[in-house]
């Protein structure tokens, strides 16, 4: 650990350095390890998202939940008493006509796909998702929106105000959590608009997840499930899909793909016992015979399963709700797995079809291109879905494979938070043969006192800088691994410095490869882009960018390369961090 403290003490004076000198780094770690006083309510949106920020973030939230061995289902009626203390009771969340939709990967494209169709239909739609990438307010959409500035500041201060107006003077908590809070206020801002249907994606797990105070959705969803978040929801996929399970309700259609044998058998028990009628989603495919191939606005093949399982919610919904015009009846397969009845085999009506088309769902197999550069961006942070990150992001390569003599680099940008197994992750990552690998905490700069959005008091700077040097560590490790004395001939690292990044035999370029630690976003994509973005502008480079000889040595390479090809993955919260500086307009 001293030798790591000794990396972190040489990164933090290479990358935290800004014009107003070393006060900064330490203004900075204390504005990320202290909270301010919430401020007198008035009408400025950063304001609210201040005030909110003082009600834990969703890390805090986690660590808390962690630590009790109390009654999970008492969580449940805290939130039902903080609903009543809103102004609201559970059956007016009935009015809602809620899709509610779990999952462990694809269950916010899910959900954005079902709005998207649904929308098309001409309904007014509400959208409850987390994280937000850029800003808080994109949690809560109308009609695919995220609300305005001026929506949320006056919802948020509403129901603060009327939660501090009836606070009980004897309790300990007299404010929900951050993301209670949101779910709140959410349901409210769905019913004032006057919302047609709210789709409601689940935060952690389902069982005891706040959203679970719905007591009549319309239709429940679950995507595909995989290991996440282990020490709230268990460690085998079979704990998991119980929590799972938990938002199945009494007579409401539920639906799911196709999942391993274990887990689905637990799914079917879940719905079995409180009389759910679960369905199995056919394969897209099966959709798309005798028609013309289904066009979806996200990338991936994983999409596909994510769209067979909005189409189905959407139809039932719309079938529920005796909307007209929801795709003819076809012969039905019988299911290959037995363990379920097979969902309905339809044709997808033009809605439906437009729908899917036009999905927009940032972070998710999304691809920018600015000149030399392109950035693929991906908030894979499971195994299962960095697997299907990985083999996104090689298909997109070989799409657009350019002929020619002239150097391509590759390039990770890389951050993993919570309990998740790094490691892991980045060794699904090897395949990709980088030329760099770039590790740096998911704050866009080292001080984030401009931006509430992007503020995080649950740890230090110290202490994320210290996972990314850990997180490059392993990247040497596996590096070391897989580069055997015989497998190619590439110089050997110096002790003490970074490792080569190939995983083959070293093509013809002549720079040193490496990986390399940035103590934020901003600096990381300094040093990537070199300029060369043409939205992406920053001021001026931060003193001693460019001193380690890694730094320098790529920072030639990377000007002087045909393309420059930038994977961004491991975190959401990382990308929307990228996503906030290369797309301006996001923070407006």
């Amino acid at each position: 650990m001293s030798r790591a403290r000794g990396h972190l003490r040489a990164a933090l004076h290479l990358e935290a350095v800004s014009p107003r000198g070393a006060t900064t780094r330490t203004a900075a770690r204390r504005e990320l390890s202290a909270r301010p006083a919430p401020r007198k309510p008035g009408m400025e949106y950063q304001d609210a998202v201040r005030t909110l920020n003082t009600l834990q973030t969703n890390a805090s939230y986690l660590e808390q939940m962690k630590s009790q061995q109390g009654d999970p289902q008492t969580k449940l009626e805290a939130m039902e008493l903080y609903l009543a203390r809103s102004g609201l009771q559970v059956e007016d969340l009935d009015r809602l006509n809620i899709i509610h939709v779990t999952g462990t990967k694809g269950k916010g494209s899910t959900c954005a796909f079902t709005e998207r169709i649904l929308r098309s239909y001409g309904l007014k739609t509400g959208f409850f998702s987390s994280p937000h990438l850029v800003q808080v307010r994109e949690r809560i959409r109308i009609n695919g929106q995220p609300i305005s500035c001026e929506l949320f500041t006056k919802h948020f201060w509403r129901l603060y105000q009327r939660l501090e107006e009836t606070k009980d003077g004897k309790s300990c908590v007299s404010m929900p959590a951050y993301f209670r809070f949101l779910t709140l206020m959410a349901f409210h801002v769905f019913l004032q608009e006057k919302v047609d249907l709210a789709v409601v994606e689940v935060g952690i797990g389902g069982a005891y997840d706040c959203t679970n105070i719905i007591r009549k959705p319309v239709v429940c969803g679950v995507s595909s499930l995989g290991i996440d978040h282990t020490r709230l929801l268990g460690d085998t996929v079979e704990k998991i899909a119980w929590q799972k399970g938990g938002i199945f309700k009494h007579g409401v259609p539920a639906f799911t793909v196709p999942q391993p044998d274990g887990p689905l058998a637990v799914l079917k028990e879940r719905a079995e016992q409180i009389s759910c009628p679960l369905y199995l989603c056919p394969q897209l495919e099966a959709l798309e015979e005798g028609g013309p191939p289904l066009t979806l606005g996200l990338e991936g093949e994983h999409q596909r399963s994510n769209a067979a399982l909005a189409l189905q919610l959407a139809r039932c919904w719309l079938q529920q709700k005796d909307h007209r015009g929801i795709g003819h009846l076809m012969a039905s397969r019988p299911s290959l797995l037995q363990q379920l009845p097979l969902a309905p085999v339809f044709q997808p009506t033009s809605h439906m079809r437009q729908g899917l088309r036009d999905t927009e769902w940032p972070g998710r197999s999304q691809v920018l291109r600015r000149g030399h550069l392109t950035w693929y961006l991906d908030g894979a942070h499971t195994s299962s879905s960095m697997q299907a990150c990985v083999r996104w992001f090689r298909q997109a390569l070989h799409r657009g494979e350019r002929r020619g003599s002239s150097p391509e680099v590759h390039v990770l940008l890389f951050n993993s938070t919570g309990d998740r197994d790094p490691a892991a992750l980045l060794k699904l990552l090897q395949p990709c043969q980088f030329d760099y690998a770039v590790f740096c905490p998911n704050l866009t700069e080292v001080s984030s006192t401009g931006n509430a959005d992007q503020q995080n008091f649950t740890v230090t700077l110290d202490q994320v800088l210290l996972r990314c040097l850990e997180h490059q560590q392993h990247w040497r490790h596996l590096d070391e691994e897989q580069a055997g004395p015989d497998f190619w001939s590439a110089p050997s690292p110096e002790p003490g410095g970074p490792a080569s990044l190939r995983l083959a035999p070293c093509p013809p370029h002549t720079h040193s490869s490496g990986s390399l630690v940035f103590s934020c976003i901003s600096h990381a994509l300094q040093w990537i882009t070199q300029g060369r973005d043409p939205v992406f502008q920053p001021p001026s480079p931060p003193q001693g960018l460019l001193a380690h000889p890694v730094a320098g040595s790529g920072a030639s390479v990377l000007r002087e390369a045909a393309a420059i090809h930038v994977l961004v993955t491991g975190s959401l919260h990382l990308v929307g961090g990228v996503l906030k500086l290369l797309e301006p307009s996001l923070s407006q």
